[in-house]
Formats: structure tokens, C-alpha cells, sequence
């Protein structure tokens, strides 16, 4: 039983790696240029040089943040398209937390506010579709798309000129500097030059949380009997409606994480558009790392290396071709992984 789950945990993943490198390979040979350069390139520009290393950890950072977020989801039974609004709340929330604090406020409580400010934004966002579904029955992947329009437009809109801080662009005003999350390079000099910080941090944390949610605890429990059958649920007594929006609520709560390495590791300041589609991203990651956590975690660290990659094989080829090899991955684990999404109906 557990090599039977180990080849279906694992078939996924290897099918969408494969596909990528054969597919990499023959668009590398039709621009004319040598595949095995466009491999070495890029994994020179990630995992070949330090500064390289410090990058992919950023850009994974939000990415695994995210993948967590909908992998909860999943395992509930439940479909969490609203990551990228529930990430951007979350990093609103955070910046506008360390904007109000005094500036004399400790680093260690200025840092747990924004961040505890980052989750309950994003678990609103991530509440409100699960209510809707528990309470009406409005399917949570409508719900979650529509308050990704709402969510986006309106910090938009708040976050327009002058509004928040900032006169002349769509940016807010800078958090208090003891918020401020520390670089990676503070204690390890050599990732000198990238982005990345003790964000890092948050991954694993929400990913020894997840696990500990769903091996531990009762709730966890609730929401894997919920996920595997609704008969079940309600024989067992399982409240499933209040299940349903506990498991959008702690999924809205993780994306809201996503945002602290950009906010409070990095630039210090909420902008518009910062997101670049990570949470939308998310569910390819929870998809290529089959709803579990450190699988997730994998996962977004290939993402990031292919994020990052990108910048360092666009000499040779187009830097879009990394963009193709994304969604070569997304569409291989899918075919492979379907039984992720094929769901008893709602």
C-alpha cells in the first residue's frame, strides 16, 4: 500500500519534469541553440552561484506560501482559486499594520503584528466564498474568482496616488523600520546581493503547521473526512459547514503569508501589481506537490528555479521559453495528477 501511494505521489511530478526538459530541449533546438547551453545557463544562474541560491529562495518563498494555501483547500475537498487576492489582502493588511505602529515598537513584536495582520486579511478573504458555500451553496471556485475581482480592484483603488502615503506612484508609504524583516545575508554574507530573507522562515513554519493540522488535531481530521466524503462527515456528527469555512478561512490565512518576503524582507512598502500572478501559481504548485506540504515546498523551489532561470537564458533564448516549460509542467501533473480535482459533487 505505501509503494502503491508512493508511485502515484511521485508519477505526477516525474511526468511534468520530463515533459519540461523534452519540450525545453526541442524549443531550445528550434531557435538554434544548443540545449545542454540552456540548461548549464540556467542552472548557473540559480544553483551554480550564491547569489543565484538567494534569488530562488525569494521568488520560492511566496510561491510554496501560496501552494500551501491551496493545498489545504484541496484536502478539504474544496477548490481555492482566490489565492492571489487572499496573498494581496494579506500583504495590505501587513503593510498597513507596520505603518500604523509606533516607530520605538521591538523589532520581534512589530514583526508577529504585521504578520498575524497579513493572516486574519487573508482569512477574511478566504472566509467569505467558504460562508457563501456553507450557507447557500454558491460553489467556492465562483466565489473565490469573484473576490479575486473585488479584492484586486478595490486595493487598486485605495492604493491609488497620494492615497496611502505615496504622491506620484501606485505604492504606499514605508513600514516602521524595525518591522523590517532581516536578509538572509546578515548571517550568511555569500547570498550579499539578492533579496532573500528570514521570510524563509514562514514556509516552514506554515508547512510544520499544515502537517501538524492534518496529522495532529481534531480539525484536521474534520476537514480530511469532509474532503473524502460528505456522507461520512455527517454520520460522524462533522458540522460540515462550519468545516467548509474553517478550511477557506486557514487556506486565505496562508496565502496572506505569502507577502512578507517582498513587503518586510525586501522592499518595505505595499505596490500594486507586486504579486505578479504568484497565487494563481499556487495551484500549480499544490498540484506538482500533490496537496502535501513538503512536496509543495519542492515543488515552489522548482518553480523559483525556473522563475529565475528565465533571467539568465534569455542571451540564447527567448526568456518566455521558461514560461512554456511552466505550463508544460502545470499540464503534464494535471493529466497525471487528476484525481486531485476530480471531486464529489458540491
Amino acid at each position: 500500500m505505501n509503494r502503491e501511494r508512493i508511485v502515484r505521489a511521485t508519477i505526477g511530478p516525474a511526468t511534468g519534469i520530463a515533459a519540461a526538459m523534452l519540450v525545453g530541449n526541442i524549443l531550445a533546438w528550434a531557435v538554434g541553440a544548443s540545449p545542454r547551453r540552456v540548461w548549464a545557463l540556467l542552472f548557473a544562474g540559480t544553483w551554480g552561484s550564491s547569489y543565484g541560491i538567494g534569488q530562488v529562495l525569494f521568488k520560492a518563498t511566496p510561491l510554496a506560501l501560496a501552494g500551501l494555501s491551496v493545498s489545504v483547500a484541496l484536502r478539504a475537498g474544496l477548490f481555492n482559486v482566490g489565492a492571489e487576492a487572499q496573498l494581496v489582502a494579506g500583504a495590505l493588511g501587513t503593510t498597513l499594520a507596520g505603518i500604523a505602529l509606533p516607530p520605538g515598537t521591538p523589532a520581534p513584536i512589530a514583526i508577529l503584528v504585521c504578520t498575524i495582520a497579513g493572516m486574519v486579511a487573508g482569512g477574511l478573504c478566504g472566509a467569505a466564498p467558504g460562508y457563501l458555500k456553507a450557507r447557500f451553496g454558491a460553489h467556492e471556485v465562483i466565489g473565490t474568482i469573484m473576490m479575486n475581482f473585488i479584492v484586486l480592484a478595490f486595493v487598486q483603488w485605495l492604493v491609488l496616488p497620494g492615497r496611502l502615503g505615496q504622491p506620484e506612484s501606485q505604492s504606499t508609504a514605508s513600514v516602521i523600520e524595525s518591522a523590517r524583516i532581516p536578509r538572509l545575508s546578515v548571517v550568511f554574507p555569500s547570498l550579499a546581493g539578492s533579496s532573500a530573507s528570514f521570510a524563509v522562515m514562514a514556509v516552514l513554519l506554515a508547512g510544520l503547521g499544515v502537517h501538524a493540522l492534518f496529522a495532529r488535531t481534531r480539525l484536521g481530521y474534520e476537514l480530511r473526512v469532509v474532503g473524502l466524503s460528505a456522507g461520512a462527515a455527517a454520520a460522524g456528527g462533522i458540522d460540515r459547514g462550519r468545516t467548509i469555512v474553517a478550511a477557506m478561512a486557514i487556506s486565505g490565512a496562508i496565502a496572506g503569508l505569502a507577502g512578507l518576503g517582498t513587503v518586510l524582507g525586501f522592499r518595505g512598502y505595499f505596490e500594486v501589481g507586486f504579486s505578479s500572478g504568484v497565487g494563481f501559481m499556487g495551484i500549480a504548485v499544490a498540484m506538482l506537490g500533490r496537496a502535501s506540504p513538503w512536496g509543495v515546498v519542492l515543488s515552489a523551489i522548482l518553480f523559483g528555479t525556473l522563475s529565475q532561470g528565465a533571467l539568465s537564458i534569455h542571451a540564447v533564448v527567448p526568456k518566455e521559453l521558461v514560461d512554456v516549460l511552466q505550463a508544460v509542467v502545470v499540464l503534464a501533473v494535471v493529466g497525471a495528477s487528476s484525481d486531485l480535482i476530480v471531486r464529489r459533487p458540491s
